[in-house]
């Protein structure tokens, strides 16, 4: 993995065998990213993906395997308790032109990622909520509607 940073932008490319989720989250802690979002594309060998049930408030996951194109990869980074906290979903298709997608918990890189972390000045943090099973965005100041 390498990378660049530009004044509100990094560059990172990630190359094969190598973990998208874990080392985005290690470049933004190395950076001391608070708030930011996150854009990509390249070719993975894994994928862990899946979809949250409201229902039963939790994340049912799929894995695949094989020559895989990451179509499109994006989220956030924010903060929950002073860390880096990584919010990403991914569209990927298999080798036969199929796309799958979902939240993403784990890829590995088969061929090469690229990916733009675009920095905002700010921090914006998150909350468990108990009603829907999920982290949600947390302002320290916010618009009243």
């Amino acid at each position: 993995m390498e990378y660049v940073k530009f004044k509100d932008k990094i560059v990172l490319r990630i190359d094969r065998g190598e973990e998208i989720v874990s080392l985005i989250a290690a470049v933004c802690e190395r950076e001391k990213v608070k708030l930011a979002f996150v854009n990509g594309i390249g070719a993975a060998q894994y994928v862990k993906a899946g979809y949250f049930s409201v229902a039963e408030k939790n994340y049912n996951v799929n894995e695949y395997k094989g020559d895989l194109e990451i179509l499109s990869l994006m989220g956030n980074i924010t903060q929950k308790d002073g860390k880096v906290y990584t919010h990403f979903h991914i569209c990927f298709a298999t080798e036969d032109g199929v796309a799958h997608g979902g939240h993403l918990n784990e890829c590995v890189i088969g061929g090469t990622g690229e990916i733009e972390i675009a920095l905002i000045d700010g921090k914006v943090g998150r909350k468990f909520d108990e009603d829907v099973g999920l982290n949600v965005f947390a302002f320290e100041k916010q618009a009243k509607f």
